[in-house]
């Protein structure tokens, strides 16, 4: 299962992270709990986490009462924009099929990032390998997914909207 981190100040400003770190806004921390309320007890056998602090908000807000373990992994973080990190969202919305094989100035491209986030889904696999667990993360993480598991190409991924929703389930293997 894939979720994505929950609302940020950044989000609600309209400012495209990056690889900023965020906190959860206060419409943010309640969607968290409500996340925790969906997946806490489904069945999850461990949760692995972005280590931006979004991500990391999102987790321990969500999971603070359950014994699933969580883990954070860097690979699981938004695509490095660089010198964009933090630029208004706007902006990177319009441009992002320019940065699907170039880096950002100063960062990486989408197909750099899912990549890396791909060797996480992978280490993750053939230690779960069949088991349940949540994933939390950004669109990057969202998009390596859809690409294994959809086969959904990063230029179609591209020129899509980006959808918020109660989760998304995909299941992978290595």
């Amino acid at each position: 299962m894939f979720e994505t981190h929950a609302l940020s100040d950044d989000n609600e400003r309209g400012v495209a992270s990056g690889w900023n770190h965020s906190g959860l806004s206060e419409r943010g921390r309640a969607l968290a709990a409500e996340l925790g309320d969906r997946r806490r007890d489904d069945g999850i056998v461990a949760v692995f986490a972005s280590d931006l602090r979004r991500a990391v908000e999102t987790v321990e807000i969500a999971f603070a009462s359950s014994l699933v373990p969580v883990y954070l992994d860097w690979r699981l973080r938004e695509c490095n924009y660089g010198e964009r990190n933090g630029a208004p969202s706007a902006d990177h919305g319009s441009t992002r099929r320019r940065f699907i094989d170039t880096p950002y100035p100063g960062g990486e491209s989408w197909r750099q990032a899912t990549n890396r986030v791909d060797g996480a889904i992978d280490d993750i696999c053939a230690r779960y390998d069949g088991a349940r667990i949540l994933v939390v993360g950004h669109v990057a993480t969202r998009w390596a997914l859809e690409q294994r598991t959809g086969g959904k190409s990063l230029e179609q991924l591209a020129t899509e909207d980006f959808a918020w929703q109660e989760g998304w389930e995909f299941v992978f293997s290595r």
